[in-house]
This record gives structure tokens, sequence and C-alpha cells, in this order.
């Protein structure tokens, strides 16, 4: 089965359950050489969208899926890759116990505005889900946010 390297809301094994039944939680890791940033503002209908871009000074970290293909074809369109917003990309991801190559989804749009709270909120969660570690988490949950205006 083909791996899958989730680095937002699909890091919670309880979502990718419920949205990908198939496609268990292999292992977690990073990206390195990545950073996880946002884009694509004009198509979030609250912000920014998550994605990743090459850094050679950070790293992300990552849920490993092994995706059956009954749900490979879901799971792209959870991700929006079916409509063109996301397109896929392999990535090598280090894990304890190794390295493992697998496909994410990079933002296909401009790098560049803000998430929102919420967002970053149910990001930090899913990252907490995953057993991120904590200072991990922390940053997710301080980085810059645009104002919902409430």
């Amino acid at each position: 089965m083909p791996t899958y390297a989730a680095y937002g809301t699909n890091l919670d094994p309880g979502q990718m359950g419920a949205r990908c039944p198939h496609s268990p939680l292999q292992t977690t890791g990073w990206l390195t050489g990545w950073r996880l940033t946002f884009g694509g503002e004009e198509h979030g209908w609250d912000g920014a969208l998550a994605t990743i871009v090459q850094d050679p000074f950070e790293q992300v970290f990552v849920a490993l899926y092994d995706v059956s293909p009954q749900d490979e074809a879901v799971l792209d369109e959870w991700e929006s890759a079916d409509s063109g917003l996301y397109r896929r990309t392999k990535v090598r991801v280090a894990t304890m116990t190794g390295s493992a190559v697998a496909w994410t989804y990079v933002l296909d749009a401009y790098e560049g505005g803000l998430p929102s709270a919420s967002y970053l909120g149910v990001l930090a969660n899913a990252a907490e889900a995953a057993d991120a570690p904590a200072d991990y988490v922390a940053e997710l949950r301080r980085r810059p946010c645009r104002s919902t205006g409430l």
C-alpha cells in the first residue's frame, strides 16, 4: 500500500479513521528540509490553508498512514487534490526506525496569508492527538493568525 504523510488536520488518527477507515496509522516522523506554512488565502473559507515548502533549516511533524486503494480517491477528495487545489508530491520521512518514502499534498497556490485562529487550533489539536512533541504543538498555537473581526 502507498504511504501518505499527513501534516495538517489528518495528523489526528481519529479524523483519518473516519475519513479513510481502511488506512491505518503506521508511525510518525519528521519531514526534514520542509517547513509548515500557509497560502491560498483566496481559496480558504476562513483564512490561509496549510501547506509545506522546502526549507533546509526546518522540519515538519507528520503521521504516516498506509492508504488502501478504496481510501485513496476519498483522501484526494477531502484534500481537494481532485480539484487541483492541492497536488501530490513525494517526500522522504525520518522515523524512529529509519526513513520512508511517502506522498503528501502541497498547496498549488502562492505562500502567504494568515490562517484563522480556529484553524490553527484544529491543527494543533491534530498534532497533539498524533503525539507530536509539546514544543511543536505549542509553536502551532503561538503562530500569528487572522483576526476574525469578532
